[in-house]
């Protein structure tokens, strides 16, 4: 059975929806999940100053922390973010700047990997988020797996060919949710390929 891990960031929720739906995509595939949050590294201040925030954070206390071994475990990962600033959020980054030792040894090339982002508005840096997350994939060796315009559904949540995007202040429609389903399913597939030539 193909394995892939979704390993994201979500302050007040909606990351997290588009990352349960990506986890639905990749299990209609057949694969094995593992949806994994990082770790929260703002302060009890800051979340408080938003209501949203440490709602989430008490929702969403069963779902582990990614670990490396959640990524080594993996034939595909798909990492999700909102933006900051145009780039990932620093929660992500911590976490993706403790992966070198599985990268030093190899074991996250020849892997299919892909993103999905949002951000608080339609030109708020969702592309150059997710390019900047494909950055890592580049020096990982693993394979980008974009969604392009392989599907309807990506033209239908907004057309971005780089990952599933959308633009919060709402929940995610049924066309981004779609696309993310998409999304998983797709990573899901190619991941399945690669881990057949890796074995071959």
């Amino acid at each position: 059975m193909t394995h892939i891990a979704i390993v994201y960031y979500s302050s007040t929720g909606t990351t997290y929806e588009i990352a349960k739906a990506i986890e639905a995509g990749a299990q209609a595939a057949g694969a094995e999940v593992r949806l994994r949050k990082v770790r929260e590294l703002a302060g009890p201040e800051a979340i408080a100053s938003k209501p949203a925030w440490g709602a989430h954070l008490d929702a969403t206390q069963a779902v582990p922390e990614a670990t490396l071994a959640d990524l080594e475990w993996a034939d595909g990962y798909v990492f999700g973010s909102p933006t900051r600033f145009g780039l990932p959020a620093a929660q992500l980054k911590q976490f993706i700047d403790t992966v070198g030792p599985l990268w030093a040894t190899g074991k996250l090339q020849d892997k299919a990997a892909a993103a999905f982002t949002g951000a608080g508005n339609l030109h708020g840096g969702q592309e150059s988020t997710l390019l900047a997350m494909h950055h890592m994939f580049y020096h990982w060796g693993s394979v980008i797996v974009p969604p392009g315009y392989t599907d309807a559904s990506v033209k239908a949540a907004g057309g971005n060919p780089y990952g599933t995007s959308f633009t919060a202040g709402a929940p995610p429609d049924a066309a981004v949710l779609a696309a993310a389903r998409f999304q998983g399913q797709r990573v899901a597939r190619f991941a399945t390929l690669l881990a057949a030539a890796r074995a071959a």
